[in-house]
């Protein structure tokens, strides 16, 4: 089983590479104090922190057209995210309501019974 700060860390470069910013680490309340454990408290460039179900990032970038990209990329050895595009202009309540809704809807994808999810609560094939 990968290491799970470097699965957060390739996460990380891969993004970086492609001029995303990481808004935000969703992380399991186990990798967190299994990462607190190994080298202290995660620090991923100043970007909040918050427990989930979960191992999941946030990353945003501008988009064409006054828009701006946001995408929820889950940590794990499989590849999968969700992908919002805001508006300039759209009120934050309504970015914030609409982001909740796509952890909700990564959860479900992930977590479900017989999903084809492994026993890390990733699906094994999206």
């Amino acid at each position: 089983m990968t290491n799970p700060l470097e699965l957060f860390q390739r996460t990380l470069e891969t993004y970086r590479k492609h001029g995303w910013q990481l808004r935000e680490v969703l992380m399991r309340p186990e990798t967190r104090a299994q990462l607190i454990a190994e080298s202290g408290e995660p620090i991923f460039e100043s970007s909040p922190v918050r427990d989930f179900p979960l191992d999941a990032m946030w990353f945003a970038r501008p988009a064409r057209g006054g828009f701006e990209a946001w995408e929820l990329r889950l940590v794990s050895a499989t590849p999968y995210a969700l992908f919002e595009a805001f508006a300039s202009g759209t009120p934050e309540k309504q970015r914030e309501e609409r982001k909740r809704a796509l952890e909700g809807e990564l959860c479900a994808r992930c977590l479900a019974k017989g999903s084809g999810a492994n026993e890390g609560g990733y699906p094994d094939q999206v």
